[in-house]
């Protein structure tokens, strides 16, 4: 998943400097999940605590969900629209869709460790928000393909 991450980014990346923070924000939030799902190596003098790492994805995670929703879709379908791209705007709303359903989960896991610190599911929790990472990854770069790369010949 980090190299798919890594991937749209070399693919996207000098799209603009908002999808470019946007990446960055994505890469920093999978590099936390990793880190706190045990999926990457932590330092051997790691003194962060399961909580601080949890708050710190958390805040990550809203930032991203935010983000995309205020910034950049906006700004992918008005790109779409100005080329009159119905076929594009048509399949930009299924993904949208499923983007959707993803910040649903997001935002739950979120909301859910702000008011507890009962840590016990959190692995299971992990494993969830994992798949719906993968998920909207994949649905996120599949409409900037579309409404934007698709594109990019006729902006030159």
């Amino acid at each position: 998943m980090l190299e798919n991450c890594k991937s749209a980014k070399e693919r996207w990346g000098g799209v603009s400097e908002i999808i470019d923070r946007w990446l960055q924000n994505r890469q920093n939030m999978l590099v936390c999940y990793c880190e706190l799902s045990g999926l990457q190596e932590s330092e051997p003098d790691d003194s962060v605590p399961t909580d601080a790492k949890l708050r710190r994805l958390c805040q990550i995670m809203v930032d991203y969900i935010s983000a995309g929703h205020f910034e950049i879709y906006d700004q992918l379908i008005k790109e779409g629209q100005e080329f009159e791209d119905q076929a594009a705007l048509e399949q930009a709303g299924s993904l949208y869709k499923a983007i959707d359903q993803t910040t649903e989960v997001m935002l739950d896991l979120n909301d859910k460790y702000q008011e507890t610190d009962d840590l016990t599911t959190l692995a299971n929790d992990l494993s969830g928000l994992g798949e719906v990472l993968e998920s909207r990854f994949e649905a996120e770069d599949r409409m900037i393909s579309v409404l934007h790369t698709a594109h990019k010949d006729l902006v030159a």
